[in-house]
């Protein structure tokens, strides 16, 4: 006996809806409007022989004041975060570095500039821009000795 998968019986795609249309992914985390309106809804629809609990209200308030706040620190740990990679690329250029590319590619060469329009800084390594997480290694730039100065 044979068994078809559904999506192949039926024509739709996954990740499709029967028109063709994408379909809308679900929400998977809960902002503070929704959590708001589902406090509303539930101050709406209580029985009036037996309101909420203060205490309860008191506690979903501060868990909504809490999440509020955790929000806020995840993006400033995000801009902060940031902020030091392209710190961290600025101060790179100049310097002879070594780096791994994803693909398996290994070189080192003088980083010469940065480039932040991406996600993760890249760095202009001998003509080849490599992403700031694939640099291995980095040592001072060398420069030349210079010839020591006849004296009188």
């Amino acid at each position: 006996m044979t068994i078809q998968a559904i999506a192949a019986s039926s024509g739709v795609q996954p990740g499709t809806t029967a028109a063709g249309t994408a379909a809308s992914a679900p929400a998977q985390s809960m902002d503070s409007n929704m959590f708001m309106s589902l406090l509303v809804t539930q101050l709406k629809n209580q029985d009036p022989s037996s309101p909420m609990d203060t205490n309860q209200m008191m506690s979903q308030t501060v868990q909504l004041s809490m999440m509020e706040k955790m929000t806020e620190l995840t993006a400033d740990a995000k801009e902060s975060f940031s902020l030091q990679m392209r710190s961290a690329a600025a101060q790179i250029i100049g310097h002879n570095v070594s780096y791994d590319l994803p693909d398996g590619t290994k070189g080192s060469g003088v980083a010469s500039s940065v480039s932040f329009a991406a996600g993760t800084p890249t760095v202009a390594v001998g003509g080849v821009n490599v992403p700031l997480d694939s640099i291995s290694g980095m040592t001072a730039a060398t420069s030349p000795t210079p010839a020591p100065s006849p004296t009188a």
